[in-house]
């Protein structure tokens, strides 16, 4: 026995129904899609500590995150600081290396973005250095201390230098899209790590020892 065909009324129901539902998804807001994350609001502490870097915006855009773990922490603060320079010199470190590799490169490119590769990973090993080396310095004090911040203060600041030797290595390069791409990251990234050598030099001068003069 033959099956019983659909009526032509079950489909025009069908064709409707899907109709409606295309047409209701097309007027919905893409944001409803989309689960909402907002961003922590950055504590007093951090909007007034990021007052004496140079770029105080992007200093507490990147650390608002960390409001929690940071406090009231000068040191804590210092140190959200490093890891976030360094998150973004690795990153940064890694763009470029791609970059090394691609085809069709002019040789004086190349040549610029290799010297980039070298000066970003350079800039890397001292920021981690100085992350690790700022935890060293939670564990001592007097003299001890101001060693280890001294040296934290001289490895971040070889690092920013590093971060501008790259961006200006492309001072010769004709413009392009590889040298605006190259230069806006890396100098993004400078600017990251100016500021956490300012929090950094904030922190080693509010808890650095004082020497009395004549003392021996």
């Amino acid at each position: 026995m033959a099956k019983p065909r659909p009526s032509l009324s079950f489909f025009f129901f069908f064709f409707f129904f899907l109709l409606f539902l295309v047409l209701s998804l097309a007027t919905t807001p893409a944001q409803s899609f989309v689960p909402s994350h907002p961003k922590p609001a950055p504590t007093s502490f951090i909007v007034s500590s990021c007052r004496a870097t140079r770029y105080p915006a992007l200093c507490v855009h990147c650390l608002a995150a960390y409001g929690r773990a940071i406090q009231q922490s000068d040191r804590h603060l210092a140190q959200a600081a490093l890891i976030v320079s360094l998150a973004r010199a690795r990153s940064a470190a890694s763009f470029v290396s791609r970059l090394s590799r691609a085809r069709r490169i002019k040789l004086r490119e190349l040549r610029a973005v290799r010297d980039c590769v070298e000066n970003m990973g350079d800039s890397v090993d001292r920021l981690a250095d100085s992350a690790r080396e700022l935890g060293r310095s939670d564990r001592d004090a007097g003299e001890d201390f101001a060693w280890h911040m001294s040296n934290v203060e001289t490895w971040v600041s070889a690092a920013l230098t590093d971060e501008n030797t790259c961006v200006d290595g492309f001072a010769g390069v004709m413009d392009g899209g590889l040298k605006v791409a190259v230069r806006r990251r890396v100098a993004y990234v400078a600017q990251v790590t100016s500021n956490a050598l300012a929090l950094v030099n904030r922190f080693a001068s509010k808890h650095r020892p004082v020497t009395v003069a004549g003392t021996p």
